[in-house]
């Protein structure tokens, strides 16, 4: 079996779900730290999205920190199954947000001039957004890997 970048139980992979984690948990404190988030469905959202992204990645980090301190091999057929379903799911779901997210930020700044009128936080906002567009990329590249493995087990 190939050693790809990122497979569980190696260090790029615990690199890319600290990636993850992190940029993930950026994105919600940005969200959060910014007036008037709370009054926008996409914006609670990804924050609710972020939040799972965080969960999911903080798991699999642990259990990839486990497996590399007693060297343990996580590549077996029902594992690399569970993880590929969650990684998609959890992809799709933060792509969705960030970009509807993104589309809001947009229409507020650009057509409607909101953020001027109303006195809203539209470059925190668009910090969060670029946060979850970063911690979505990582991820991407993680189920992709893990697709691949699945196809290999």
């Amino acid at each position: 079996m190939k050693d790809l970048y990122g497979s569980p139980g190696k260090v790029s992979g615990l690199l890319l779900r600290i990636g993850q984690c992190v940029f993930a948990a950026a994105s919600i404190g940005v969200m959060v730290s910014a007036s008037g988030f709370s009054s926008y469905t996409a914006f609670c959202y990804l924050i609710a999205s972020m939040g799972l992204l965080v969960l999911w990645s903080f798991a699999l980090a642990c259990l990839d920190m486990h497996a590399l301190r007693l060297r343990r091999d996580l590549r077996n057929h029902i594992l690399v199954s569970l993880f590929v379903v969650g990684d998609w799911v959890t992809a799709l779901l933060s792509l969705a947000a960030a970009c509807s997210s993104a589309g809001v930020v947009v229409l507020f700044a650009k057509d409607t001039n909101l953020c001027r009128s109303q006195h809203l936080s539209c470059l925190r906002f668009q910090i969060s957004i670029s946060f979850a567009f970063i911690s979505w990329f990582l991820l991407a590249v993680s189920s992709h890997v893990m697709f691949w493995l699945l196809a290999s087990v």
